[in-house]
């Protein structure tokens, strides 16, 4: 009985073990002037838009949602570029560089190898990239002055 009775113990034991974290965060860079933005939304990361202030900082970003853009953050005045994602296909790896107080270049890489890069390749360097097996890109967070965005950072979950 005594035997029954450890075995019983140790399955109930294993039972209540929390489940692996499958998000991550890749900490924002940038002087992080202005207010803060989250591009969170409802779905999967199925595109993206950049546009940049003519060969400087990053002006405006947003990201399409199962088929439904999010309100742009910071500006979008001018024309963006744009990379919409296809059957299967995920963001991966965001990076680029920074300098006094604004972002200046941004690189999203998805699974199947593609990339879109946008800016000038000027300033301190950053790679963003999930910490675990099959995560995707979620979201992005930081902060805009109204002119370009002065820093970001990067959410990664499994979807």
């Amino acid at each position: 009985m005594l035997h029954l009775l450890l075995i019983l113990s140790g399955v109930t034991l294993g039972m209540a073990m929390p489940l692996p974290d499958y998000y991550s965060y890749s900490t924002a860079v940038g002087d992080g002037s202005g207010t803060e933005y989250s591009t969170e939304y409802d779905g999967r990361v199925t595109g993206i838009r950049v546009w940049e202030h003519s060969n400087a900082y990053i002006r405006g970003i947003q990201l399409r949602y199962d088929g439904n853009w999010t309100t742009p953050v910071c500006t979008s005045y001018g024309n963006p570029l744009e990379m919409t994602l296809r059957d299967n296909e995920s963001f991966i790896q965001v990076s680029g560089k920074y300098y006094y107080g604004y972002i200046y270049e941004i690189m999203f890489v998805t699974s199947r190898g593609r990339s879109l890069k946008v800016g000038l390749s000027y300033g301190n360097s950053f790679n963003f990239y999930p910490t675990n097996d099959g995560s995707q890109l979620r979201f992005l967070s930081g902060r805009q002055n109204g002119n370009g965005i002065t820093s970001i950072g990067a959410h990664w979950a499994v979807y």
